[in-house]
């Protein structure tokens, strides 16, 4: 068998996130289906990861394993099959130990806020309408990763990992000049389910003043998840980077150019 890593991105709005799951369209199951068309034999693709329904990528990788080399234009005719919410950008042949999921170091994810209404930014963005949230106590509070490793408090199930220990390697926050537009950036070499949203949502309740940067810290610490822990829309959220010791492959930017109306220079790191 060789080994082919794709390197694609997709709108997840309209499906149930990356996994095939029974009765519900995911991006997974599309494309096997496709590939077993252009194939005509099953064919099982191997992700980087999971993402949540209505979560996007910017950058994903996959992997599969065929009976011959390719040798025709696989790019070009999964692209004509695929709706426009999915994009293949390359196809690779890898030396066939190298695994999607296990040899990826470190994962970025994005999420962005729009806190007035903009019809364009529907589906590429999470709405909250809120005034006057203190960005400099939700910087602080997403400072505070860095300090720990364990986020069992960050996790939607936590009893379903081996461990929740994450190495966080780095957190950023940016805004723009009129600060209505809010974008949080995470790299670390894994996420627990919901991590991300979990997270965001937690600094909206400390830039609201629902919650204080001493207990958000204090659940940090003690490991310990509130009862309800709600999880921030999913449609603000993007896998953005994947990297791999062996590949190193940049993400296609369209998409920051979109969301920062088409400026270089639109967003300011706090």
């Amino acid at each position: 068998m060789i080994r082919y890593f794709f390197h694609i991105a997709y709108k997840g709005t309209n499906f149930r996130g990356w996994q095939r799951q029974k009765e519900v369209l995911t991006i997974q199951e599309l494309i096997e289906n496709k590939l077993k068309e252009v194939f005509k034999y099953k064919i099982t693709c191997l992700g980087c990861g999971r993402t949540d329904a209505g979560v996007h990528a910017a950058q994903y990788f996959f992997h599969i394993d065929v009976k011959q080399e390719i040798d025709f234009d696989l790019k070009f005719r999964l692209n004509k099959m695929l709706p426009s919410d999915i994009a293949v950008f390359d196809v690779i042949k890898m030396e066939k130990d190298y695994h999607a999921q296990f040899d990826a170091t470190e994962r970025t994810y994005d999420y962005f806020i729009h806190t007035s209404k903009d019809p364009f930014l529907a589906g590429h963005s999470s709405l909250y309408l809120f005034e006057n949230a203190d960005l400099n106590k939700m910087k602080q509070a997403a400072s505070l990763l860095s300090k720990y490793s364990d986020f069992r408090a960050l996790c939607k199930t936590p009893d379903r990992h081996d461990n929740t220990i994450c190495n966080i390697k780095s957190v950023k926050m940016f805004t723009n000049k009129q600060e209505d537009r809010i974008r949080f950036q995470i790299t670390s070499n894994k996420f627990l389910k919901g991590m991300i949203r979990i997270f965001v949502y937690r600094l909206f309740e400390i830039g609201t003043g629902k919650l204080s940067i001493e207990e958000f810290e204090y659940y940090l610490k003690n490991k310990e998840a509130s009862k309800f822990n709600n999880l921030a829309y999913p449609q603000g959220l993007y896998l953005t980077k994947v990297s791999y010791p062996f590949l190193d492959i940049k993400p296609k930017n369209e998409f920051f150019t979109v969301l920062g109306n088409g400026q270089d220079n639109y967003w300011t790191e706090l």
